[in-house]
């Protein structure tokens, strides 16, 4: 069964933290939050006040990343759902992959990632999912998420194809061979399949993604 958890933000929220050396200290409004974890493989942050140069599109491409996250965690599941209140907040959020176990972007799979795909974000990145439109598309800014999670992804040693890169556009943070395109269209499987990401945990022990937004920068650890 997969392992899904969910956490508000002021639950984690400590005074004076001890920190242990694989402990990431992150500075939130209320002081600085220390999660404990034992084995960090990769921990990796963007800040989503850069993701593009101008604030309007800057501010959709933000709210959708956030929306994605939402939609993940199952905070959201429609979007007559959707409070922007809350999908704005500082947040905790994590799912796990067993070994074997898969993670893919979106639910259009191309047949060579299908293989034990137990989790996907839940989101289509349309209009009729509550996405916002920058004027050019609706749901610009996902792919920067999903280049975050296939950076920390390669890092933490784990298997993470890409099969259309972002090189047609920077992403600011993270390095360009990490970028990622996302695309998804009903009618349109074999586009909107290598536009997406595929997760694969090939280690031989449970990992861990545990994302964390303190209302300005959002990280992601991949723990053992």
């Amino acid at each position: 069964m997969l392992n899904f958890f969910f956490y508000p933000f002021a639950a984690l929220s400590i005074a004076n933290p001890v920190l242990n050396p694989v402990d990431i200290p992150v500075v939130y409004p209320s002081g600085y939050v220390t999660i404990a974890r034992s084995n960090v493989l990769s921990a990796k942050s963007i800040s989503l006040e850069n993701r593009y140069n101008n604030k309007m599109v800057n501010d959709v491409f933000k709210d959708n990343i956030l929306l994605t996250l939402s939609y993940l965690s199952g905070e959201v599941k429609s979007k007559s759902e959707i409070s922007w209140e809350k999908v704005a907040s500082p947040k905790i959020i994590e799912f796990s992959l067993k070994p074997g176990e898969s993670f893919a972007f979106h639910d259009q799979i191309l047949s060579a990632y299908n293989k034990n795909v137990v989790k996907t974000t839940n989101a289509h990145f349309n209009y009729q999912d509550g996405f916002k439109s920058d004027g050019y598309l609706t749901g610009d800014g996902v792919c920067h998420l999903a280049s975050l999670i296939h950076w920390a992804a390669k890092d933490a040693g784990l298997t993470s194809n890409a099969p259309t890169n972002h090189d047609f556009a920077r992403i600011n943070d993270v390095p360009k061979e990490y970028g990622v395109s996302i695309y998804n269209l009903p009618g349109s499987f074999e586009t909107s399949g290598r536009q997406n990401l595929y997760i694969e945990n090939t280690l031989q022990d449970t990992v861990k993604f545990v994302f964390t937004y303190d209302g300005v920068n959002l990280s992601l650890q991949i723990e053992r």
